[in-house]
């Protein structure tokens, strides 16, 4: 099973929201656990480790959840299997925080955003709704006829100045939901690959909206 992170609150109980977010590319299970301030106290937030060692792909020390290819291209069994480790991690996600969870957000930064997309639309019955932070919708078979009305709703938050994963890639990606009905909010912000505080706060105003909807 992926490694992880766990925080929770002491008197979590069944029913309450988990988060479960993704790193980025070369980066590792503790990273996105600096967001947990800013969350609702009642969440818990789990923050697994990718499968991929970053190393030999020149990734750095840390680990990715897909061989990045170019563009919104990506080598798709590496993707696959990464996705195939988050059905087992969040098979055990019961286990792991202690309690039976209510809504489950599932989201990432960068490649985690990327991979919480691609898992959300080909699993929508494990989770009730995606965050993108500065992701790509990955142009793969495995999203051939998936995306519709009734996947979950996506927030898409992006840098206008993103030097990683260009601004342009937002709107090609962001058309193909629009395209296709995807329920989904977006927004832009002035800077580049990073997560800004008023995207997440952006994105827990989704939450609050969809998840009331939902």
């Amino acid at each position: 099973m992926l490694g992880f992170e766990l925080s929770r609150p002491d008197q979590a109980t069944d029913g309450e929201t988990v988060a479960v977010l993704l790193h980025g590319r070369g980066s590792h299970r503790g990273d996105l656990q600096a967001l947990r301030p800013r969350l609702p106290e009642a969440w818990t937030l789990l923050t697994p480790e990718a499968p991929h060692p970053g190393h030999p792909w020149g990734y750095g020390p840390g680990w990715a959840w897909y061989r990045y290819e170019a563009q919104d291209r990506l080598d798709e069994e590496t993707l696959q299997k990464s996705l195939a480790a988050l059905d087992g991690f969040l098979a055990e996600m019961p286990h792991l925080v202690g309690f039976t969870p209510g809504r489950v957000v599932l989201g990432g930064f960068s490649q985690g955003g990327t991979t919480s997309m691609a898992y959300g639309f080909t699993r929508p019955a494990e989770v009730d709704l995606v965050l993108n932070f500065s992701g790509f919708l990955a142009d793969v078979s495995l999203l051939d006829g998936t995306l519709g009305p009734e996947v979950p709703p996506v927030f898409w938050g992006h840098g206008l100045q993103d030097p990683n994963i260009p601004h342009d890639l937002a709107r090609k990606g962001r058309a193909r939901l629009a395209e296709h009905q995807v329920p989904h909010r977006t927004g832009d912000y002035g800077i580049g690959h990073w997560i800004d505080p008023a995207e997440l706060d952006d994105a827990l105003d989704f939450i609050r909206i969809f998840g009331d909807e939902g």
